[in-house]
């Protein structure tokens, strides 16, 4: 963990051959790879439903069979949302190592612990099978991903003080935000003496294209720097973040990070105040919280592109409507569920680690888009 470069690859939006999110380009991430390391970077996060199951073997075929095992450290992470008896732990563990082309991770996690899950987790032994990963040298550094409330996190990691680190959703958006809590589970993770690696310091892209309100205020005062590049320092700011993660989906997006973290410099104070301002804006203008995560997608029975139709209602919500919502509300409804096809079954909101209420949200977009 010594002298790590703070900007992780984050595997969960690789680059795209079409809109099908399995058919990978594999040959754009190989240049990106390439160039991740090549400039000293070696963090890489993948997981198991990234990309509908197909991330990890991107991974192998672009990383792990391109470059020295000793020249990357791999994170990937136990699904636990799949697993109903202790038996397949190691069953999905051996799966990942096979897809992932690896003998061990150097980081691994439980996947997207929250109070339920994490009970469920508790009573199969989740966090004693990653321990004994750990000893068998399966997992160099062993912990958890995490979107709930500060309590529950501190709960967590007073029973479980053996974790090596812990991964969080930190962003200046939610930084205040009563449902994240990304400063309270932040602050909680501090008290436990626990690294923190961040995820979503983007907000799922959202930070990287804000409103021009924003992007004047960002640009006001930095006309060079990217707004994506505001809110990654941000989060890299904070003592006790070890690695900031960001889902790069193409080759700028990486060269554009890479520029500012190979050296990285905190925010200071005045940019502090400015990212707040910031926050305020996104905050009085956002409708719908969604991060674009996808966890919500696979179970729908209507097969409602859930998250791509929220992206929509909050783009109407914050920029107006003209033809491209229309059109973008065609596509993302082709084919599959529109939001009015929803039966309430809640199969999406109880994978939503933002707990956001999807059906009630579903009724706003089919108001706005479904009009007789």
């Amino acid at each position: 963990m010594e002298n790590l470069k703070k900007l992780g690859f984050g595997c969960m939006r690789l680059p795209l051959l079409d809109e099908d999110v399995t058919h990978i380009d594999y040959e754009t991430l190989n240049t990106m790879f390439d160039r991740f390391l090549a400039e000293g970077f070696t963090y890489v996060d993948t997981a198991f439903p990234y990309h509908q199951e197909h991330s990890e073997e991107a991974v192998r075929e672009c990383l792990v069979k391109r470059h020295p095992r000793d020249s990357f450290l791999l994170a990937d992470k136990m699904p636990v949302f799949k697993i109903t008896k202790a038996e397949e732990y190691p069953m999905y563990f051996q799966k990942q190592l096979e897809r992932c082309g690896v003998e061990y991770f150097d980081y691994y996690l439980l996947h997207n612990l929250w109070s339920e899950a994490y009970d469920l987790t508790t009573k199969l032994g989740g966090f004693e099978f990653i321990q004994k990963l750990k000893a068998e040298g399966k997992a160099k550094k062993v912990g958890f991903s995490f979107h709930d409330t500060a309590p529950v996190l501190d709960r967590i990691l007073t029973d479980h003080p053996e974790v090596d680190f812990v991964q969080l959703q930190i962003n200046y958006s939610d930084w205040e935000s009563a449902s994240i809590q990304s400063r309270a589970c932040y602050e909680v993770a501090r008290k436990h003496k626990k690294p923190i690696i961040v995820m979503e310091p983007v907000k799922g892209g959202g930070l990287a294209n804000p409103s021009d309100e924003v992007q004047k205020l960002l640009k006001g005062h930095n006309p060079d720097a990217s707004c994506a590049s505001w809110a990654i320092r941000f989060a890299a700011s904070h003592e006790g973040v070890m690695m900031v993660l960001s889902g790069m989906s193409n080759l700028e997006q990486l060269e554009d990070n890479m520029s500012y973290m190979k050296s990285f410099q905190p925010l200071n104070d005045a940019e502090m105040q400015i990212i707040g301002k910031a926050a305020e804006i996104i905050a009085a203008s956002t409708a719908i919280p969604c991060t674009g995560c996808q966890y919500c997608v696979d179970d729908c029975p209507m097969q409602i592109n859930i998250p791509r139709l929220f992206s929509i209602y909050n783009f109407v919500q914050q920029f107006g409507t003209n033809n491209f919502p229309a059109m973008h509300y065609n596509r993302a409804v082709a084919g599959r569920g529109k939001p009015s096809d929803c039966i309430g079954c809640g199969m999406c909101e109880n994978h939503c680690p933002q707990h956001l209420p999807i059906r009630e949200n579903l009724k706003l977009v089919s108001a706005m888009f479904e009009k007789k």
